[in-house]
């Protein structure tokens, strides 16, 4: 059953990112363009050569790209599978498309949102190299800071709901997920390296296009892997009424 899962999974992923792949050539590459063009301007005004290319921008953004986000659509739509195995029949009466869709909504805020409020994607030219590191590493402790909160909350949702009825226990919950996630945000340190001459509306194009590109991710593993499941549950269901009309 949950290698069954796992599959439809990765098909769902795979699917998302070649939807994602589209949006991205469409409406993010053309931001990466202008920010590469702003990059190479600032380096020649301070007499600097530009830096060779160990890959060329033409493969960046056709097969490389493909690569890297149909590659994590699949890892992601199968540990979302897991994550929905695991789930499933255990968070009362929800159907397979209401608990993907309510899944995807969950990782969405807790893998997207969070990390990004505090540290947003910037485009090329923006961040020091000698602070990749540091700034990689800050990002995905905030990852893991919010999967942990999520973790926490969805636990102490079930006393709450059992004290204060399944609506005021849900509310209750989400804001000690806020809290939390206020707190620590507030407690971490800021990063803010982006040069003064770089254009805001280009910074604002990039941020909206790579938040899009997991508004599409996300929404499209959520509702394809939901229908998958409830369509392989029906077929299931239909195969055992025919035994149980031929025996």
């Amino acid at each position: 059953m949950v290698g069954k899962l796992l599959v439809r999974g990765m098909l769902a992923g795979i699917a998302a990112g070649l939807l994602t792949f589209a949006f991205a050539r469409l409406v993010g590459e053309p931001q990466v363009n202008q920010a590469i063009a702003f990059e190479a301007k600032a380096d020649a005004a301070r007499g600097e050569a530009p830096e060779p290319e160990l890959v060329s921008r033409d493969t960046q953004r056709g097969i490389g790209l493909l690569t890297g986000v149909v590659t994590y659509g699949a890892a992601f739509g199968g540990l979302f599978s897991l994550v929905f195995a695991y789930a499933y029949g255990r968070v009362g009466v929800l159907g397979a498309r209401a608990l993907s869709a309510w899944l995807a909504i969950g990782a969405f805020v807790t893998l997207v949102i969070v990390p990004n409020i505090k540290y947003p994607a910037n485009p090329p030219s923006v961040g020091d190299p000698d602070t990749i590191g540091a700034r990689t590493g800050l990002f995905f402790l905030m990852i893991a800071i919010s999967v942990a909160a999520m973790v926490f909350s969805l636990k102490v949702r079930r006393p709450l709901a059992a004290q204060f009825g399944l609506w005021n226990g849900s509310i209750i919950a989400g804001l000690v997920f806020v809290v939390i996630i206020a707190a620590v945000q507030l407690s971490m340190p800021a990063i803010n390296e982006v040069p003064e001459a770089f254009p805001a509306v280009l910074l604002w194009k990039f941020r909206v296009a790579a938040i899009g590109m997991q508004v599409i991710m996300w929404t499209t593993i959520g509702l394809l892997f939901g229908a998958l499941v409830e369509r392989a549950q029906r077929a299931t269901l239909s195969a055992r009424r025919e035994v149980a009309r031929s025996v």
